[in-house]
Parts: C-alpha cells; structure tokens; sequence
C-alpha cells in the first residue's frame, strides 16, 4: 500500500494588535490599527479593526500586544486565535480603599459643635 503524502499546510494570516476587551472565559477583542488614504481626498486616515479572537490560555489581559492568527471558526464570531503575547500591559498595583480613606482624603464642610457655637444666638435676619 502507498502511504498518503504529507499534507502542505498553507500559511495562515497574522495580525498584530492590542487587546481591548476580555468579553468572557478564553474570548478577547483586539484592535488592529492600520492607516490607508481617503478615495477623495487623498489624505491619510486612521482607521481600526477588531478581531474576536480565541485566548486558550486566558493568559492576556487589556492593553496587551498581541499576535494572533486565521484559525477556522470557533464560534459565531471568533475566527481567529493567540500566537502569542508580545508585549504585556503596564498595570498599577491596586489596593482597595475604604470609604474611611475616602472621607479623610476629601475636605468637607463640617458644623461647629462647640459649646460656643451652640450658645451663641441665631443672626437676625431681615425681612
């Protein structure tokens, strides 16, 4: 018997871009900005895509730099797939706050409590 030929595997198209949204469990958008020239007036516009791309890993996050490739549909609307994270998001640590922390961090308005302030009469006022 003859054994079947190895079958070519065509390549495949690859975009790099940002992560912009983490829409549910191993499911991402990514923003593919590009630059093309206006039909009329021939000036430069930006212009973006968003892909909806398969994450396997749920291992990017928002702002991410990724590369991501054709793959064939995953569901409605993800027909594409991480290649991997080229660069990864700059994120600050963050700590809860309180609302203790909140009012001490806010000047306020405040009444005097003091036994002067409640001695003291009511201005008159005209009428």
């Amino acid at each position: 018997m003859s054994s079947p030929a190895p079958a070519t595997r065509s390549t495949r198209k690859t975009q790099i871009g940002f992560v912009s949204s983490r829409s549910g469990d191993k499911s991402i958008k990514v923003t593919v900005a590009y630059k093309t020239p206006h039909p009329f007036y021939h000036k430069v516009v930006n212009r973006q895509t968003v892909l909806h791309v398969h994450d396997e890993a749920n291992e990017t996050r928002v702002g991410d730099k990724v590369e991501v490739m054709e793959t064939r549909p995953l569901s409605r609307l993800k027909r594409w797939r991480v290649v991997a994270v080229l660069q990864r998001a700059v994120a600050a640590e963050g700590a809860a706050i309180s609302e203790a922390d909140v009012a001490a961090a806010v000047p306020t308005k405040t009444a005097k409590t003091t036994k002067n302030a409640e001695a003291a009469p009511a201005a008159p006022t005209k009428g």
